[in-house]
């Protein structure tokens, strides 16, 4: 594997490690019938983006001007739209109605829906070695998430379930169609513009539910909540990503969300609410097994370049 693969695949394993702990933690700050004194999705939203918007452009200050041409900038804000502003608010509205056990399993969904969009987008081919990581992949994280215990209060919600779902394909669209711009700048670049403008839109959306927090009734472990969500799982999975977008397909990428369930199974045993057992490693190796099958698939360039010399150049026309 080169250098930069391996940079890749290290990028896209620190962001879904922080991510698989957003759930848990991202929902213990949301108000709820067992949390009256948490904050709203919609204020937790506008934190994320803001609050990682300041720390990409403050960031970027220590690094050399990038110039953005002007036709990327407005790709960029629609890249934003869809891998940000739909996907985390959604999620966040979501995850507030439902289980994070459904917004677990609905997260299954992405790579597939990314190696399909992938086709359509980027022309990526279809490969029965890509479709079977995927689909292994996914039976291992459902698998994995259907055997875990569970704690109660944790009620499904259709509605809830629905917006998660319209995230998860907000943000498959995200890897496919903005894939091109995004590799193009340097990820603090992109992802200090994107969040800008998810930074502007969240706070003229969401005013209201913004200043009527009661800042002074929060807890201390909220706190810890919200900026672990801010910090954590928003600046830093992110600037992770564009740097696996740059040397891994979208279908690559997508495929580490399964890593996700597992490191949710593993902090749950590790706080003794969970065991760990065959069941669970089993379904743990198919996840494994099935992002090493989509790493070894064949992309449309390889392809074409063994269709290159397969066919020699007297044979062609």
């Amino acid at each position: 594997m080169d250098r930069g693969k391996l940079k890749g695949h290290a990028a896209l394993w620190l962001a879904n490690i922080i991510w698989g702990l957003n759930a848990p933690i991202g929902k213990s700050v949301l108000v709820s019938a067992g949390n009256p004194q948490g904050i709203s999705p919609f204020a937790l939203s506008v934190y994320r983006m803001a609050g990682a918007a300041l720390l990409f452009w403050a960031l970027s200050l220590l690094r050399p001007r990038e110039r953005v041409a002007r036709r990327d900038i407005v790709l960029l804000f629609f890249a934003s739209l869809f891998g940000i502003q739909l996907n985390q608010m959604l999620f966040l509205w979501g995850l507030s109605l439902t289980s994070p056990i459904d917004t677990s399993i609905i997260a299954t969904i992405v790579p597939v829906l990314t190696m399909v969009l992938a086709t359509l987008f980027l022309r990526e081919p279809i490969t029965w070695l890509k479709a079977g990581g995927v689909f292994l992949g996914c039976a291992g994280a459902v698998i994995l998430i259907l055997v875990s215990q569970h704690g109660t209060g944790h009620t499904s919600s259709m509605a809830g379930d629905l917006l998660c779902i319209v995230s998860a394909v907000s943000y498959a669209t995200y890897l496919t169609a903005f894939r091109n711009v995004i590799v193009r700048y340097a990820p603090v670049t992109v992802m200090k513009w994107m969040f800008l403008f998810a930074a502007i839109v969240a706070t003229a959306v969401y005013y209201r539910p913004l200043v009527e927090v009661d800042y002074a009734a929060l807890a201390p472990r909220t706190w810890g909540g919200i900026a672990y969500v801010v910090v954590c799982s928003t600046f830093i999975s992110y600037l992770m990503v564009p740097t696996g977008q740059r040397y891994l397909r979208p279908t690559v990428v997508s495929m580490y969300n399964y890593v996700q369930p597992i490191v949710a199974v593993l902090f749950t045993v590790a706080l003794g609410l969970d065991t760990f057992g065959v069941t669970k490693g089993f379904a743990a190796l198919c996840v494994f097994v099935g992002v090493w099958l989509v790493t070894k698939s064949k992309s449309r360039a390889q392809l074409e370049a063994e269709r290159a010399r397969m066919d020699p150049p007297s044979a062609r026309p």
